[in-house]
């Protein structure tokens, strides 16, 4: 361990889980803010995945949208219900 109390190997580099442990360091100043609730929702359903062999990718882009009236939540809420039995033939499906 190196004076600043980071472990490192004999070649002097970082192990992996620190460098994710400064990276949560810095992540933990912003709690409270969702993408920190997103990623940490993320996190544990990808751990749950791989503790228990259930192959799972989570999907690389995402689409933003303001919804502005009940019918535009009506129509989305439809799109999601379905998007599990349907997304085979989604044209957001890059598979």
């Amino acid at each position: 361990m190196s004076r600043d109390g980071v472990h490192t190997v004999s070649t002097g580099e970082r192990r992996k889980s620190d460098v994710v442990n400064d990276k949560m360091q810095t992540i933990s100043k912003n709690k409270g803010h969702l993408s920190v609730v997103i990623g940490g929702l993320k996190r544990a359903i990808t751990n749950y995945a791989n503790q228990n062999n259930i192959p799972f990718v989570w999907q690389t882009r995402f689409h933003d949208h303001i919804i502005r009236n009940q019918d535009e939540i009506k129509r989305i809420s439809e799109y999601i219900e379905k998007n599990v039995v349907t997304w085979q033939n989604d044209e957001l499906n890059t598979e």
